[in-house]
This record gives C-alpha cells, structure tokens and sequence, in this order.
C-alpha cells in the first residue's frame, strides 16, 4: 500500500508542476538565448541538487538524446581542489560566489539549485552573479526561499518535501536539455 501511495504522491506533484510551464518555458528560452550569443551556463548547488548539477550539465555538454556538439556548460561543484581550497581559505559560503568570479562572464546564465532556497554558498554565488552581470535562475521548492528574492527567474517545485522537490528538479532539468537540445539540433535529425 505505500508503494501505490508514494507514487500517487508523485502524480500529484507532476500534475502541479504543469502549472509551471510558462516558467519551464522561459527558463529554456533563457539558456537558448544564452547559448546563442556564446555564452555558457553554470550550475550549483549542495548535496543532491549538487548531483543534479553535474547530471544536467553533462547532458548539456555531452548530449541529452542527440548525438550533437557540445553546448558550453559547467558544474560548479566538481572541482573537489577549488571546493577544498576555497572553503578552507574563504570559508564554505564561499565555494561558488568564487567560481563565478573566476569563470562568470557577462551573460553567462548561473543555475542555482537548492531545495530550501535558502543555502548561504548559492546565494553568495548569485550576488557575485550580479556583479559580474549574469542571469541567475534558481530552482527552489514550493517557497523559494531567499533565492526566490534574488534570482532573475525562480522555479519553484509544488512541494516542500526534499525528495519530491528533487525529483522534480531533474526531471525539470531534463525537460529543459531537450527543449535546448531540440531547438539547436532537432533540424539535423
């Protein structure tokens, strides 16, 4: 009975997420427009989301389902000597916002992912964002949290439970890499 329950839950959390489309939407025309002019788009995020970050940058950067060029992404939290460096020497709220300084230019779309919306390291990453004049959209549950207030763009999930709010992050992420994917390259196929 709770298998039956559990995936009722996540029906009723997809079908919620339908109501976010025209944001899905917007956000996919974001990295479009990003990657057209050249640009790159950077993602961070802690944890879970942290993974998620580097699964949906590496559908970017290898492929998603086309066999396609690379289209220029970077994960922000691979870098296990940048991470390590910079939290011991600046502290750990520091581990993104410096990256950004160090590989963000103007234009560049940062993706911050965090279920609470609240993590101190993202939101740090995303005022250097606007300094260095990025977009920032963040991923967030049903809240936003603090990165609702500060993002150019906020998707937030219909949920405040960490799993369900995950879930809907990557399969968001992956609605978002086809969209991509199939307006640069769905004429070639």
């Amino acid at each position: 009975m709770h298998t039956e329950n559990a995936i009722e839950e996540i029906i009723h959390n997809f079908q919620n997420l339908k109501k976010q489309s025209q944001q899905i939407e917007t956000i996919a025309r974001t990295w479009i427009q990003a990657l057209e002019q050249g640009k790159k788009i950077l993602f961070c995020g802690n944890g879970g989301s942290a993974a998620d970050c580097q699964h949906l940058s590496a559908e970017l950067i290898g492929r998603y389902k086309l066999n396609r060029p690379a289209l220029a992404s970077v994960s922000l939290t691979t870098d296990t000597s940048a991470l390590t460096a910079i939290g011991n020497d600046f502290g750990f709220e520091q581990i993104f916002a410096r990256q950004v300084e160090g590989l963000g230019q103007e234009g560049d779309v940062l993706v911050g992912i965090s279920t609470s919306g609240n993590s101190k390291n993202i939101l740090s990453a995303f005022e250097m964002a606007k300094k260095k004049k990025l977009l920032t959209i963040a991923f967030t549950g049903e809240t936003g949290g603090q990165m609702k207030n500060i993002a150019d763009i906020c998707l937030c999930v219909p949920s405040t439970i960490t799993n369900n709010i995950q879930e809907m992050h990557i399969a968001t992420g992956h609605i978002l890499c086809d969209m991509v994917e199939k307006h640069f390259f769905a004429k070639n196929i």
